[in-house]
């Protein structure tokens, strides 16, 4: 698996003007794409590329382009509310988790907004069910404007505690 020649590129990293957007080691971001308002992120300075929990991966054609339709589980603990997206494999990458391992990933372009700014960036696809946090956001996301700060947790704001809940699986 490689590359699809013609799949569009992976976004350019761009920071805005002014001062960069301070964000905690953990933070509450929306997909819109996928019409998710809100999915627990761990900030990880250490991960090069952004992951995300994905489940059912099914890679089609689409116009002589490989596709990829996947579902995912915005709450941590919970399966309620999957949603399903389509979205063009911008490449397939060897990634090595925490543990060591290489495995292959579908890399995708999926905008996430953080701290109420929406940004465009590489996705990979792996199965994060059993992780602490069913979202990674990584250096190619941070690096467009984005401070952490390892000390502060929810520095872009958070749900309230009903939505909280959710997450907590009740």
């Amino acid at each position: 698996m490689s590359t699809t020649p013609s799949a569009p590129d992976a976004p350019e990293p761009s920071a805005p003007d002014g001062p960069p957007t301070v964000v905690g080691w953990r933070e509450w971001v929306a997909l819109p794409q996928a019409d998710v308002a809100w999915v627990k992120a761990k900030i990880d300075t250490g991960a090069r590329s952004s992951s995300i929990h994905a489940f059912d991966l099914e890679v089609f054609d689409r116009d002589g382009h490989d596709w990829v339709r996947f579902s995912i589980h915005p709450w941590q603990k919970s399966d309620d509310d999957h949603v399903e997206l389509s979205l063009p494999v911008l490449d397939v990458r060897e990634v090595r988790s925490s543990n060591g391992q290489v495995e292959k990933r579908y890399a995708v372009a999926l905008d996430v907004t953080l701290a109420g700014r929406t940004v465009t960036t590489v996705m990979t696809l792996s199965n994060r069910d059993e992780m602490g946090f069913r979202m990674l956001i990584g250096r190619e996301a941070l690096e467009r404007g984005y401070l952490v700060d390892s000390s502060r947790s929810y520095a872009g704001g958070r749900p309230r505690r009903s939505v909280r809940k959710k997450n907590w699986g009740r």
